[in-house]
């Protein structure tokens, strides 16, 4: 059977309608990515140079201070969503082209561009947690340091800094939930910002068994992939993008068993 089973859902109405969220079996998480390389073989040499384009060009506007920063957070999801389109395209049978690295300009780019802002607002206000709690046990540290005995003063800064990371981490992962799928249902539902990212965290929330799966393999492929000096993100880019667009296929499809890879 074909690796992606188009999504009625997504294509059915063409209004903001919310789609429906289902909950799949906890081995799709292998699955997804297994329907992203699939998708990344199906045109091999327009993926690889999208993924360098993309390196080059984050590169090159990250460089620029400040600007460079917000102007990557502004972008991502307008460019996200271009190639989700792009992974559409190639599940309906057509080519993949380096205009599809541009397809989020022509479609809702403005809710695309406030997904974005709404990522760095949550970004920034995780970062000002973490520097709040970190910052004061350092603080606490240096005094409880002003003794004559410097060893619980670190202790007490230590431990305070890892509380921060570790809560940092813990913030981290719902906003990475809310931010999963929103660019795709803001590209193909045409859901405003606010309601793609609530849909998106509900999605991920009633699908933690195969979020789990994917994210400890995806980790293991984003090890790999650094090993060649980070050659292996030309081909990991591109597969965490066709697995995105898969398990957006399988969690917001017509019916729980229409997933991508069946």
């Amino acid at each position: 059977m074909n690796d992606l089973q188009p999504t009625s859902t997504a294509s059915a109405h063409s209004g903001p309608a919310t789609p429906n969220v289902h909950a799949v079996p906890a081995e799709r998480g292998l699955q997804w990515l297994v329907s992203g390389w699939r998708l990344f073989l199906r045109e091999p040499g327009v993926w690889l140079g999208i993924a360098v384009v993309m390196l080059v060009a984050i590169g090159l506007i990250g460089i620029v201070p400040l600007f460079g920063q917000f102007a990557i957070a502004f972008l991502l999801p307008v460019v996200a969503a271009g190639l989700l389109a792009g992974c559409r395209s190639l599940e309906q049978g057509e080519t993949l082209c380096f205009g599809d690295l541009f397809g989020g300009f022509k479609h809702n780019t403005g809710n695309l561009v406030v997904i974005g802002v709404l990522s760095l607002l949550g970004h920034a206000a995780i970062g000002l947690v973490v520097f709040a709690v970190g910052g004061g046990a350092m603080l606490s540290g240096i005094m409880s340091g002003a003794t004559l005995d410097p060893g619980p003063g670190m202790l007490v800064a230590l431990s305070g800094m890892l509380f921060a990371l570790l809560l940092g981490t813990l913030l981290m992962l719902p906003l990475a939930m809310a931010l999963w799928f929103a660019p795709a249902l803001v590209m193909f539902d045409d859901m405003a910002p606010v309601a793609a990212l609530k849909s998106s965290f509900i999605g991920c929330l009633k699908n933690t068994l195969p979020f789990l799966i994917y994210g400890i393999l995806g980790l293991v492929l984003l090890l790999l992939a650094l090993l060649p000096a980070l050659l292996g993100l030309l081909v990991l880019i591109p597969v965490l993008v066709g697995s995105v667009y898969a398990s957006y296929v399988d969690i917001y499809g017509a019916t729980p068993n229409s997933a991508p890879g069946s």
